[in-house]
């Protein structure tokens, strides 16, 4: 059974201008409510703006500058879609290189929508199984992985989910992939 209390659990949330607001609302709210304690992670300072569906969305505070972020100071990374903001992240080298210490710690990874775009530019998705907005389904292929078309797929370490209709799930199976990674853990790391 997993452990959905993440009291403790450090999760950092990368994004930039232009990510779907609801992809990153909705899955911190979850997380939030299980006891972690989140942070967005941007390369851009001060605050953030979401994309809400069709149009601009809220503005966010931004916790940490991507420029001080250390990946040892979190236990699992979130990676919200939307189209601008994982197109730009990808071509942020500090961005790619901070999400890509996630996968090679073997640290929980959840992403959505378009939020593996970033991911591909690790080149550590190469038989790995992720469930992706459609668009992607290409993209993924190319990097080695195998797209599907599933409302939330864990593999390992990582869980996707394909769009924010997915969100119910996706939160279900993100908070539960991230209580068991670090049982007993939580909370207890000494900085």
């Amino acid at each position: 059974m997993a452990n959905d209390s993440l009291d403790g659990l450090k999760v950092a949330i990368l994004v930039t201008d232009g990510f779907e607001q609801v992809e990153m609302t909705e899955p911190r709210k979850a997380l939030d409510a299980a006891g972690a304690r989140t942070s967005i992670v941007s390369p851009k300072d001060g605050r953030v703006r979401a994309w809400n569906l069709t149009e601009w969305g809220d503005e966010f505070p931004v916790d940490v500058p991507l420029a001080q972020a250390r990946p040892e100071d979190f236990d699992a990374i979130l990676l919200p879609g939307g189209v601008i903001n994982p197109d730009t992240l990808r071509m942020n080298e500090s961005a790619v290189l901070f999400a890509q210490s996630f996968l090679d710690g073997g640290k929980p990874v959840a992403t959505i929508c378009h939020g593996p775009w970033t991911l591909t530019e690790t080149g550590k998705l190469r038989g790995r199984r992720l469930a992706a907005w459609p668009s992607l389904q290409t993209d993924l292929e190319n990097a080695g992985a195998d797209w599907v078309d599933q409302a939330a797929v864990v593999d390992g370490n990582l869980v996707s989910s394909r769009k924010p209709d997915d969100i119910p799930a996706f939160n279900r199976e993100m908070v539960g992939l991230f209580g068991r990674a670090h049982p007993g853990q939580v909370g207890q790391r000494a900085h």
